[in-house]
């Protein structure tokens, strides 16, 4: 179970005063692509799971992983997901992002997992699309914060995420900050793949 707090910045220019005032707490900056998946038949989709392939493309050296994400809960800014994930050889997540149908002959666990679990039929899987985002993580007061500028075809969102075991403690510690800075925020109420399927901004 994966847990995260998530908070959504209004606009770009709450997005850079963040990471203006975290820059001295900077320590990398991921480049992601997100491709999503599901059954032909919706195998997943009726139980409330997706496929993702995620390609870090900061360099030539690309990496990609695999991930089953299934019954995502979000509430007052937690999120709460069910999550599997595996590296993949990019080369063999690129094709598979060109012909889905390749999902299901490649040797993962994830990838065996989704089709076994949700019953994938011989159509196989299909292609959903998908968004890039810009990832910059910070280390900051023993936690680790992802500030995500996240680029949809109909427009840009922004938001501050926190994986943690201690939710409610962390959400407080970044919603002080925050509000010290004067820096609008609101609890993210959608994933960032249910706002892509939704075709429009939260």
């Amino acid at each position: 179970m994966e847990v995260e707090v998530k908070l959504r910045l209004p606009d770009s220019a709450a997005h850079q005063k963040v990471l203006s005032l975290y820059s001295s707490y900077h320590k990398k900056t991921h480049h992601q692509r997100n491709t999503f998946f599901d059954g032909a038949a919706g195998e997943l989709s009726s139980r409330r799971a997706v496929l993702r392939l995620r390609f870090y493309e900061n360099s030539e050296n690309v990496k990609c992983m695999v991930c089953l994400k299934a019954k995502a809960v979000i509430i007052d800014g937690v999120s709460r997901v069910e999550e599997d994930e595996e590296e993949l050889d990019p080369k063999i997540g690129y094709e598979c992002v060109s012909n889905p149908r390749k999902l299901m002959e490649v040797d993962s666990r994830v990838l065996k997992r989704a089709r076994e679990e949700f019953h994938v039929g011989e159509e196989g899987f299909i292609g959903l699309g998908g968004f890039k985002n810009v990832r910059n993580v910070f280390e900051w007061c023993g936690v680790v914060l992802e500030v995500d500028e996240t680029m949809y075809d109909f427009g840009t969102c922004y938001e501050i995420e926190c994986e943690s075991l201690e939710p409610e403690k962390v959400k407080a510690m970044i919603e002080a900050f925050l509000k010290d800075n004067d820096i609008d925020y609101s609890y993210s109420e959608v994933s960032k793949f249910a706002t892509f399927r939704a075709g429009k901004l939260p």
